[in-house]
């Protein structure tokens, strides 16, 4: 699916916004930006949702899209229930208290994606994706809280939001639902936000938006924020990859102890100077950079891709096609004393910082901006293998 792309291509990249409303992004980061929710009426003027319920509904009967339904009064109390669907289940639902939830739309629909751009204010490897919700009246996923920051574009019809307290893993929730629904909710503010409205929410800040009226439509722009736990045993295992059998403990300069069983801050010290020679600036980056930029829905294909050689591509793009960013690519680059990475999708790749800077900045790039890069072998590698794995698509 994702965008039928030989057959369709993207629009244009859009600048990020600079204003949320009247206030300077700088504003907005400085004393908003996960510390207070913030609501923006007519963020986006005259804005028109570009896609209808139907062809939501629609991606929800797909079987690689990851869809979801909320009941407020199902088998149990906020029943969830996991698509696929067929048409038969949405025939079925009841006229109110129930929402439809499609993730990743950005995947799937070109102005869905664009969408996004206007959001790269925060850097590329914290955006995650663009959930949309429907609901008919009074629909809703129930007071929750989330634990990354989120930005709700009313896109069609209203919802009224509440915002609560401050929430953590401590705070009760409702049982016999798979859903963490706070039991407990303390309003602090409410709005009915229209299309165009929008409304920033910190983590950890409890919320609670029901449709007012049939046909509510709700995008909801998620950032990646990844838990210390994970953080800590997925770099972990990366590490531990690279690191060869022999090197092991080592205590040369033991001394004699008065109780055998007691481990000494000698063996502490020593234990935090393995880690620390382990992960250093350099693998950090080299482990996050990689983390961070892989893909959240991986496309299933059948068919064996066929490898274009360095040759091939440059013939076609001198010949006037273009390059242009796969809907779903994740980028990110860092550069230190070593040189400059580009992460791509999950991989790591040697390159020039200006091809990096290029990559990660525009959607759609010409021979006349790759040309200065085919002269530099390793570029032209680069470039080959962000080909070869569909980050960058030929457009025919």
């Amino acid at each position: 699916m994702f965008f039928e792309s030989t057959q369709c291509r993207i629009p244009t990249m859009i600048a990020p916004l600079t204003h949320l409303g009247d206030m300077p992004i700088e504003e907005f980061l400085r004393d908003y930006w996960q510390k207070k929710p913030l609501l923006i009426r007519n963020a986006f003027p005259g804005f028109e949702s570009p896609i209808a319920p139907d062809e939501l509904a629609g991606l929800a009967l797909e079987e690689e899209v990851e869809s979801r339904i909320v009941l407020e009064n199902g088998a149990t109390p906020w029943e969830l229930r996991n698509g696929p669907f067929d048409e038969d289940t949405f025939a079925k639902l009841p006229e109110k208290r129930w929402t439809l939830l499609v993730q990743a739309v950005d995947q799937w629909v070109p102005e869905v994606n664009q969408l996004l751009d206007y959001f790269r204010f925060i850097p590329n490897w914290r955006l995650d994706d663009l959930m949309i919700s429907y609901a008919p009246d009074q629909g809703g996923v129930g007071p929750h809280f989330d634990y990354y920051d989120v930005f709700l574009l009313q896109g069609l019809g209203k919802r009224h939001w509440k915002i609560g307290q401050v929430c953590d893993n401590n705070s009760p929730r409702v049982e016999g639902t798979r859903l963490k629904i706070l039991s407990e909710f303390h309003t602090t503010d409410e709005w009915v936000l229209e299309p165009g409205d929008m409304l920033y929410i910190p983590p950890g800040i409890a919320h609670w938006g029901n449709a007012v009226g049939d046909d509510c439509m709700t995008y909801s722009i998620g950032f990646r924020a990844p838990s210390h736990a994970d953080i800590l045993s997925e770099i972990g295992q990366e590490v531990a990859l690279n690191i060869a059998d022999d090197l092991r403990y080592s205590d040369p300069d033991l001394k004699r102890q008065s109780n055998p069983g007691e481990i000494g801050p000698e063996a502490i010290a020593q234990l935090q100077h393995i880690i620390q020679q382990h992960l250093t600036p350099e693998t950090i980056a080299h482990w996050f950079g990689k983390y961070m930029t892989e893909r959240k829905y991986l496309e299933q294909t059948d068919e064996e891709p066929l490898e274009i050689d360095a040759d091939d591509w440059q013939a076609a793009l001198a010949d006037g096609q273009l390059l242009w960013r796969h809907p779903a690519a994740r980028l990110a680059f860092h550069s230190d004393k070593n040189g400059t990475f580009l992460f791509a999708d999950g991989e790591a790749i040697n390159c020039s910082r200006e091809l990096a800077e290029l990559v990660c900045a525009e959607t759609e790039i010409s021979w006349v901006q790759i040309k200065p890069f085919v002269q530099e072998p390793f570029d032209v590698a680069a470039l080959s293998q962000l080909i070869n794995q569909e980050t960058l698509l030929i457009d025919e």
